[in-house]
């Protein structure tokens, strides 16, 4: 941070980088000397300083360094030289304003070029994006680069001004005149968003400058100068929403100048009360408030008729009929009624707000409806003379719809009412202030009330009418829309009707039986019921009831008995319970008591010590008073003492004598003297520029005699100093001549020896030449033999990758052939096998089979009676199974047997077996063994005639059995 002497010095410091281009430095240098505590007194070089200040800060874009720099000069100037802050602020504001000019200027595309939602945020992702993908920017964008950060530096100067000017009431004008430039901002480019944050900002000074009303400069609101540059802030504010259509901030404007006008309690002048109103009749149009849109241009048309001296008769009448028209268009009937208890109350705060807008003070116990309603306006306009003033139709549109009773032809009536009401407006010529009025805005409404009053006065003649004959009457709407309407009035208890399209009937009722006389009918007619039903069951009497009582009294008084002795039992324990519900409470109470005794003891307490902080403060502070009156009082002497003679400020007898109001007399006196000393020093500033001036004059024949006299001396040093030169060239010739003549023998040496060299070093480059040409082109030629070997390899290796390629595919066509092949082959196989399979099962079953049946003709042979003793004896050949059964029967024959049978006789004949069954051996090969005998166990081994069994199936394929080995 450098520190100088004077400001001029680093006004000069900063001019030197700006003039080598360091414009930043030149700014930082500039804002530590403003921003130094070493300069707080104001001084007219501070002033160029701070123009200068804010010209590197317009060009730097720099507003966080502006806005430093303003609040710092504020500060230096607020109680000597506002002006000059005035004057540097307006330098400020002009410099930003043409610096976005030129800048818009340079635009060609300004739509484009101001395409952003918020001037405050940064860039959109994007963005971002499409200046990374993109080579080259676009026009929209390089606008966008070039426009946009210039209205974003002019969007913050008018928030930085307004911020330094806020609640300074010698620059309430400035504040204005900014505000109202920001508000143009605003409108001239569409900012909407910057728009709301501006009015919030105001709304917020104004906020802080109620909350704060001890500050030194606070500007004073009852003034009349005051008052009217902040209504006139609020009433461009009005106008510049309503423009941008930004309704709700136009509503919150409008409260705001409600509550400025509530807050100071006066009129503010008519010009500006028919602003206020024609404003808040486009407000509440376009919120559907029709009610109190009525009333707002009620509002206006009594203002205009009792200020405007100029309204000529034509606007009048254009006028009264739009108050007429806007009254009729309110709805008939009270949509309050439907609504639910938490509506019921939003709707009343808005009611209750609504009405204070527009100048009723309404209490908020009283319900709105009762006093601001469509029956008690129309009325009112009826007394006030406005329908007089209306035009015909407007007129005999009033009639027919509130007096008149037209059923069937209201709407024939009304239909070319309507069409010249909708070709009449226009422009105001004699009331400026105004809008323009166009009545066929109220004409869907209109038509929607004449529905209402078509429906209404039908259903007072007809209870069933046809939907085509009702469709017939109202000419307006089709019927689905007439129905809309009619859902709308029968919810608001305006019409009782139902529409029966199966029949294609409407169906009008009576309001009358669902009025609140009959509201309680159900109570009635339970109260009959209950009367019928006492006729019917009479009560039984009481000698009736004790004779259904004294048949069964033994077990009654049992059954009393044991409830009494119940009851006593219950009553017993219900004592005790509350017994000890008492103790309980007193246990309880005497915890509470104990509990508050200790809550007052502590209270008692911090009672106490807050008493003796008290004291203790009180003493302090009388301290602190006894002190400062005692440094008031030095330094009311010491002020006394540096006053000159003739004008010291007596204080009056009963003025308290303060440390503030001697500081303030000493700080008035320390300005005076300041001042004083400003004029001293502009004074000697003046005699020394008088001395200065003196002497210069008294110098100036000096100084061009001494002038003379140094021309002629500087003449001839010169012809001094060229004659010397001139001697100097001769003799430096003279010895170039000598040089010359001594080298010019060597002149022939020289020739030759510069050829030889120059014919060796030709042949030596064309010897190189020709080597390099050789090398070249062996170069080329190898290069060339190796692409043609290279393309011959690569030739060779694709087609023998190709015949590969087309060996494999012949190799799995062929493999896949086989496989199906294969699996063809063993399918078959499969399937001889499967009958072969299932033919030897049906051949070995048809074997079982015989084998049981001869089995059983062995049994039954076994099991027959001994012979008889008549028969004779049978020969042993007569009985071969059972002496030498053959061989081949298939049947185990021990070995001993066998030998006596070799012994006793020749052997029988083989029996032969059939061919049927010799065939069976044959054709299906040796039988299978069986699971039994494979298995190796002694357990499942067959015993008896089951193992002779077995050893039958074991016989060979050639009919011999297999002999049993022996144990």
């Amino acid at each position: 941070m450098a520190n100088f002497a004077k400001p001029e010095n680093a006004l000069k410091r900063a001019d030197e980088l700006i003039n080598v281009g360091q414009k930043q430095d030149a700014l930082q240098a500039l804002h530590d000397l403003i921003t130094s505590k070493r300069y707080r007194a104001w001084q007219k070089p501070l002033e160029k300083i701070m123009f200068k200040y804010l010209d590197l800060c317009v060009d730097l874009k720099r507003g966080r360094f502006a806005k430093d720099g303003l609040i710092q000069y504020r500060i230096v100037c607020q109680q000597v030289n506002v002006s000059s802050l005035e004057e540097v602020i307006k330098h400020f504001l002009h410099l930003s304003t043409e610096k976005a000019e030129q800048a818009r200027s340079q635009a060609d595309a300004l739509d484009e070029a101001l395409d952003v939602d918020d001037l405050e945020a940064d860039r959109k992702p994007e963005d971002l994006q499409l200046s990374i993908v993109s080579g080259e920017k676009g026009k929209d964008r390089s606008d966008r680069e070039l426009v946009t950060p210039w209205f974003k530096f002019l969007w913050e100067t008018y928030r930085t001004v307004l911020e330094i000017l806020r609640n300074n009431s010698k620059l309430e004008a400035l504040y204005a005149m900014t505000a109202h430039k920001a508000f143009q901002f605003c409108k001239q480019y569409k900012r909407t968003t910057e728009f709301r944050r501006l009015c919030e900002i105001i709304r917020n000074h104004l906020a802080n400058l109620n909350k704060y009303r001890d500050q030194r400069d606070r500007p004073d609101l009852s003034a009349p100068e005051s008052l009217q540059l902040y209504l006139d802030t609020r009433f461009d504010q009005l106008k510049v929403a309503t423009e941008l259509g930004l309704w709700q901030e136009a509503f919150r404007s409008v409260e705001d100048i409600y509550g400025l006008m509530c807050m100071v309690k006066k009129t503010p002048k008519s010009s500006l009360l028919m602003v206020y109103y024609s404003k808040l009749t486009e407000i509440f149009w376009i919120s559907s408030s029709q009610l109190y849109h009525a009333y707002a241009w009620f509002k206006l048309f009594s203002l205009q008729k009792n200020f405007n001296k100029n309204l000529s008769q034509k606007d009048l009448q254009l006028i009264a009929s739009s108050v007429v028209v806007a009254a009729l268009s309110v709805p008939p009937f009270d949509r309050a009624q439907s609504a639910s208890h938490m509506e019921l109350e939003n709707e009343k705060e808005r009611n209750l707000r609504m009405a204070n807008l527009i100048g009723f003070n309404l209490e908020p116990k009283f319900e709105g409806r009762d006093m601001l309603s469509r029956s008690a306006l129309l009325s009112e306009l009826v007394s006030r003379g406005v329908l007089s003033c209306a035009s015909q139709e407007v007129k005999d549109l009033f009639h027919v719809l509130e007096h008149e009773f037209h059923p069937l032809d209201l709407g024939s009536k009304i239909q070319p009412l309507l069409e010249k009401i909708s070709k009449s407006g226009g422009k105001l010529s004699s009331a400026p202030s105004l809008p323009e009025v166009q009545l066929s805005q109220y004409v869907p409404s209109l038509e929607k009330l004449a529905t209402l009053r078509l429906l209404q006065q039908v259903s007072k003649i007809y209870q069933t009418i046809r939907i085509e004959s009702l469709s017939q009457l109202v000419p307006f709407f089709e019927f689905s829309v007439v129905e809309k309407i009619s859902v709308d009035a029968v919810k608001n208890n305006f019409v009782a009707m139902k529409v029966d399209h199966m029949k294609g009937v409407v169906i009008f009722g009576n309001l009358g039986i669902e009025s609140d006389g009959m509201k309680d009918h159900l109570a009635v007619f339970a109260e009959s019921l209950n009367k019928v039903r006492a006729m019917l069951y009479p009560v039984p009497s009481k000698a009736s009831k004790l004779g259904g009582i004294v048949p069964n009294l033994a077990d009654t008084v049992e059954k009393e008995h044991k409830r009494l002795l119940a009851r006593k039992s219950i009553i017993e324990k219900r004592k005790e319970d509350q017994e000890r519900q008492q103790l309980e409470m007193e246990r309880e109470e005497e915890q509470k008591r104990l509990k508050l005794q200790k809550l007052t003891e502590e209270a008692e307490q911090k009672r106490l010590a807050a008493e003796l902080q008290e004291r203790r403060k009180q003493r302090i502070l009388r301290e602190i008073e006894q002190k400062e009156l005692e440094e008031a009082q030095a330094l009311l002497e010491d002020t006394e003492k540096r006053m000159k003679k003739g004008k010291k400020k007596t204080l009056l007898d009963g003025e308290k004598v303060t440390k503030q109001n001697v500081m303030q007399m000493a700080l008035t006196e320390q300005v005076k003297e300041r001042q004083e000393m400003e004029k001293k020093l502009q004074k000697l500033a003046k005699t020394m520029d008088y001395l200065e001036r003196a002497k210069r004059e008294e110098a100036a024949p000096v100084i061009e005699a001494a002038y003379q006299r140094r021309l002629v001396e500087e003449r001839e040093f010169y012809e001094r100093e060229q004659q010397r030169e001139v001697e100097l060239s001769r003799e430096r010739h003279e010895s170039d001549l000598k040089e010359k003549s001594r080298l010019s023998r060597m002149l022939d040496f020289k020739e030759k020896f510069q050829e030889e060299v120059i014919s060796r070093r030709q042949a030596e480059f064309d010897r190189i030449k020709t080597e390099r040409e050789e090398r070249i082109s062996q170069i080329i030629r190898a290069r060339k033999q190796e692409r043609d070997i290279k393309r011959k390899q690569m030739y060779y290796l694709t087609c023998e990758e190709e015949r590969i390629r087309k060996l494999q595919e012949e190799e799995e066509a062929r493999k896949r052939e086989e496989a199906e092949k294969r699996k063809k082959e063993q399918a078959e196989r499969k399937a001889k096998l499967d009958e072969i399979a299932e033919k030897q099962r049906q051949r070995e079953l048809e074997l079982e089979e015989k084998e049981k049946r001869r089995r059983e003709e062995v049994l039954k042979g076994t099991d027959a009676p001994p012979a008889r003793p008549a028969e004779p004896t049978v020969a042993p050949a007569a009985a071969p199974p059972a002496v030498a059964p053959s061989s081949g029967s298939g049947k185990y024959v021990p070995k001993w047997k066998r030998q006596t049978a070799e012994a006793s006789g020749p052997a029988a004949p083989t029996p032969t077996r059939p061919a049927a069954e010799s065939d069976s051996w044959t054709s299906r090969g040796p039988p299978q063994r069986s699971d039994k005998w494979t298995s190796g166990s002694s357990s499942d081994r067959p015993s008896g005639s089951d193992a002779w069994r077995s050893g039958e199936e074991r016989r060979s394929p050639f009919g011999s059995s297999r002999p049993r080995p022996q144990r």
